[in-house]
């Protein structure tokens, strides 16, 4: 059974850094691309980047470029949101998610995408 544990959300001040990880197991790990997604209270869950299976595409959503990287260690079965710069706005539940297919993921729709983890909350104060 496919399964997605993130980690490493919390409280942060504005203007630090958090790094996420997304553990996955069950699943042939290397052959998924992987996508970072967030759900802030009162909105929708949103697309925050996505990686290839390979590590060798990135994907951003515009307004995150430049603070966020996303990569990936198919050894340990690992996918890593890095957040630079945080800011209130960044408050958010933060999932993981897996998709194997060509198309749709990169682009950040989240019906491409086949197994999800539970989140990790993430507190920005100002």
């Amino acid at each position: 059974q496919a399964q997605l544990h993130e980690s490493g959300g919390g409280l942060a001040q504005a203007g630090s850094s958090l790094r996420l990880s997304c553990a996955a197991s069950g699943l042939t790990f290397s052959v998924y691309h992987m996508g970072w997604f967030r759900q802030a209270p009162g909105k929708e869950r949103e697309f925050v980047a996505g990686i290839s299976w390979s590590g060798g595409s990135t994907y951003y959503a515009d307004s995150l470029k430049g603070r966020f990287t996303v990569s990936r260690d198919n050894a340990k079965y690992t996918v890593y949101l890095q957040m630079n710069s945080l800011k209130p706005e960044d408050t958010a539940d933060y999932y993981c998610a897996a998709s194997v297919r060509r198309d749709r993921w990169f682009e950040g729709y989240q019906d491409a995408y086949a197994y999800w983890g539970q989140g990790t909350q993430v507190t920005v104060s100002s």
